[in-house]
């Protein structure tokens, strides 16, 4: 019995169905980080309110999707909310349950990004006579980007990868795609390897944006002469 097939392996390497899976997964993960991170940013602000009520909603936000593993959280948004009357298509309910699940996350990034900023820069910045929404939008998100720009990469990285768990409630993104292929050709590592190689390619074309969004949102802080040494 042949255990591998060459010419199996490179006829699915450039396969339209895998790579469509693959930009599936992509724009997945464009949208996931894009409504994740403006949830981010809503529960982080609402945490450093001062205000007891709204602080404590969104800490109870996160405790629950940071507790909860990702696999649960879309299997009820899939097949329990719909019990409740609340019925969602497989990819309304993979970006709902991507989105919240990287808000969680995102949001202790934010956070930690705005509490670098020096209370001084605020003070600074009222006394001149701009107001709070004014403060935040010119002076602590410019400053705070640096320190969040290399987490949030971090993230895509890991939300690319992560797509692929939304294969479990039948989204065809490129992990379910290979296994539809598997089902019809019974080439199981040869298809694995070749997902894998596009995840890989994935990451590392990421990476290398990346890097460049660090250099540039570090310049002016050291970022950049760090980087020569």
């Amino acid at each position: 019995m042949q255990v591998w097939h060459w010419d199996g392996f490179f006829g699915y390497l450039l396969n339209d169905y895998l790579l469509e899976g693959a930009v599936i997964s992509v724009v997945l993960t464009v949208a996931s980080l894009a409504c994740g991170l403006a949830i981010g940013v809503g529960v982080a602000v609402l945490r450093l309110s001062g205000r007891p009520v709204l602080a404590g909603l969104a800490h109870g936000y996160c405790w629950l999707f940071r507790g909860t593993p990702l696999l649960v959280q879309l299997l009820i948004i899939y097949t329990g909310l719909p019990l409740l009357g609340l019925k969602f298509s497989v990819w309304q309910a993979a970006l709902l349950g991507l989105s919240l699940n990287e808000g969680a996350y995102l949001s202790e990034t934010v956070r930690a990004g705005i509490i670098s900023v020096a209370k001084g820069q605020r003070e600074a910045a009222l006394a001149l006579g701009l107001r709070p929404r004014q403060v935040f939008r010119l002076v602590v998100w410019p400053q705070a980007l640096r320190v969040i720009i290399p987490p949030l990469g971090n993230s895509v990285n890991g939300l690319l990868k992560t797509t692929s768990i939304c294969s479990t409630i039948s989204l065809e993104e490129l992990l379910r795609r290979t296994q539809i292929l598997i089902q019809e050709r019974f080439m199981v590592l040869e298809l694995f390897i070749v997902a894998a190689l596009y995840y890989l390619v994935l990451t590392t074309i990421w990476d290398f944006f990346q890097r460049r969004l660090e250099r540039r949102y570090g310049r002016g802080w050291g970022t950049e002469a760090a980087d020569r040494r």
